[in-house]
């Protein structure tokens, strides 16, 4: 599963560690990415989404309904 919402389109961030001894490794930030299934009723089925907690959040406070409407207008499969 990639480390990618697919509502948010939140991907890992890049960045460096630096240790006491200020040697610089490479390292990447991911988000907290949940795979979500929710029953959709104008689709008649469920739907998996990859989804990061805030995009949780945003499914939870505009519906299921207005998200995959959003989702479709993208053009995203699921």
């Amino acid at each position: 599963m990639s480390a990618t919402c697919q509502l948010t389109g939140r991907r890992p961030g890049f960045g460096r560690s630096v240790s006491h001894a200020h040697v610089r490794t490479s390292r990447r930030w991911n988000p907290n990415i949940q795979r979500r299934t929710y029953f959709v009723p104008s689709l008649g089925r469920r739907v998996t989404l990859n989804l990061s907690t805030k995009g949780i959040k945003i499914v939870d406070r505009d519906g299921i309904e207005s998200v995959v409407a959003r989702l479709r207008a993208r053009g995203e499969k699921f």
